[in-house]
């Protein structure tokens, strides 16, 4: 099915017919899943089941696309049939194409902005997400629900990109609920492919909320593979738990093995709005045996190598950048009927800078 958008809510309407009728009743569930195009953003998400009555050879299921007044490319999603009872499934899915008729800008893009560039400081890497895909070249999807839910308990399945978009300048991370894997979302890494030691890195963002709902822009140490968590060490540029969604956290993690577990941070909150209100700038600064936390250029917490309190200090080699949303886990406890979904964090900018010789 292929239609104009529009600015108003539009139905996309999918044949299904039985190739003869048939003397008994034929069933088959079906739902919505993503392609290009986002359920909850750009389509509602839907689940049924249809019935031919046994003279019956055609049903419809009615889709509904969310009109808007954003200028973006062509989307599609899919509509995928299983389950069939008294019938065999020809072909299992249909496609939507969501043909664009918008002019204006992506999202309000409103908060808090850096420069992109700094005196004294060069600018070594930076992924603006000016395309139309994720670049491969520095970033990796981490897949799966990781062992013991990443560590922490966590409720969603990692998928290889399809809950992650670059369009009009904007990453888009979303986390949503799945008839699979019940809850589903994006971890995208730049292990072995950007990693930095030290600089100034600024990363503009719109945070998700919500019960059970647990952004995180972090870093690991590139060695972990043979230094293991936590002796690699880990940097917490910001995590939100979403039902304290106008606070953010950084914080700092080390120790020789997981039994000598160590860790110092601060919080950091708004006044009168929520971080998923608009858009705020993510900074540290990170010297040799410093790290220096700031939002929208205000400080408010430092580390320095004597807070390791006699432990081995990580912080003075490479790192890479983990973005990612989770859902539930130990931290934020699980999402509940008070929870939307889907959720997004939308990534205008990383930036990482560095002195000059």
């Amino acid at each position: 099915v292929t239609k104009t958008e529009g600015e108003q809510n539009n139905k996309f309407d999918f044949v299904v017919t039985l190739n003869s009728s048939n003397n008994k009743p034929v069933q088959v569930n079906y739902k919505t899943a993503d392609g290009t195009a986002f359920g909850g953003l750009d389509y509602k998400i839907t689940t049924g089941e249809i019935t031919f009555a046994p003279s019956e050879t055609e049903k419809t299921i009615s889709i509904e696309v969310i009109g808007d007044n954003i200028k973006e490319g062509e989307e599609f999603f899919r509509v995928i049939l299983f389950n069939p009872i008294n019938a065999e499934l020809g072909q299992s899915f249909g496609r939507g194409i969501i043909l664009n008729d918008d002019n204006e800008l992506p999202m309000p893009d409103v908060g808090y902005e850096t420069p992109d560039s700094y005196p004294t400081l060069n600018l070594v890497w930076a992924d603006e997400f000016n395309g139309e895909s994720l670049n491969l070249q520095d970033w990796t999807y981490e897949v799966g629900r990781g062992s013991n839910g990443w560590g922490n308990n966590e409720l969603q399945y990692y998928t290889a990109g399809d809950n992650a978009k670059v369009a009009n300048g904007f990453l888009t991370i979303e986390a949503r609920k799945d008839i699979q894997h019940n809850f589903t979302s994006t971890r995208m890494k730049t292990q072995d492919k950007r990693t930095f030691t030290y600089g100034r890195i600024d990363i503009r963002a719109k945070m998700p909320k919500g019960q059970g709902i647990w952004p995180a822009i972090w870093m690991l140490g590139n060695n972990i593979p043979t230094a293991n968590w936590p002796a690699c060490g880990e940097i917490d540029i910001m995590e939100i738990v979403g039902h304290e969604p106008q606070k953010t956290h950084g914080t700092a993690h080390w120790g020789r093995d997981f039994s000598q577990h160590k860790y110092k941070g601060n919080s950091y909150s708004l006044q009168k709005e929520d971080f998923s209100d608009r858009f705020h700038v993510f900074t540290i600064y990170w010297e040799l045996n410093a790290i220096y936390w700031y939002v929208d250029d205000v400080l408010f917490y430092t580390l320095t190598s004597n807070d390791t309190a006699g432990e081995p200090y990580p912080f003075n080699a490479p790192f890479f950048f983990l973005f990612n949303i989770a859902v539930g886990g130990n931290w934020p406890k699980n999402p509940d009927s008070t929870t939307v979904f889907p959720q997004q964090m939308v990534v205008d900018y990383v930036r990482v800078f560095q002195q000059k010789e």
